[in-house]
């Protein structure tokens, strides 16, 4: 279960239209309790996604190559990922999750986003049709390394 303050959602929906046609893309930071986990900050993060990344995690996938759109991929920089795991850890936080956005495509997993997601984290993922923020759906992988649906609970 993912625990989430009705503003952060506000900020997620945002990011989503501001980058739209690309996907967005940020860190969910928070801390883990025995009922789930608990959302503290959204941290936006630059999509860095490009040629040289798609490369990248061809290899580290062992997949063929993606565009290397941002229209339809995303990416991390990985000394971005590192400093805020460093930052969180400061504050007694944790990274929880990703968000990312899916501008004209429903807030559902694709098969690229299982082959790179972490069983431990959080997936929230927005539909963004049109430039209008859409449906947000909360995803985690099973033992199975397969997406099963996580429920939101919000504040309102």
């Amino acid at each position: 279960m993912l625990y989430v303050q009705s503003n952060h959602l506000a900020s997620i929906r945002a990011h989503a239209v501001r980058d739209y046609p690309r996907e967005c893309c940020g860190l969910l930071v928070g801390t883990v309790a025995a009922t789930g986990a608990i959302l503290h900050e959204v941290w936006p993060m630059a999509n860095v996604w490009d040629a040289a990344a798609a490369a990248e995690l061809a290899v580290a996938t062992d997949s063929e190559p993606r565009a290397a759109s941002q229209g339809s991929n995303f990416s991390i920089a990985p000394l971005e990922l590192l400093r805020a795991q460093k930052t969180a850890r400061e504050r007694q936080l944790s990274i929880i999750g990703v968000y990312h956005s899916h501008p004209d495509h429903p807030a559902r997993p694709s098969e690229f986003d299982r082959a790179i997601a972490w069983p431990q984290y959080s997936y929230l993922i927005i539909a963004v049709p049109s430039g209008i923020a859409g449906e947000i759906r909360n995803w985690r992988l099973d033992d199975q390394q397969q997406f099963q649906p996580e429920p939101i609970v919000t504040d309102s």
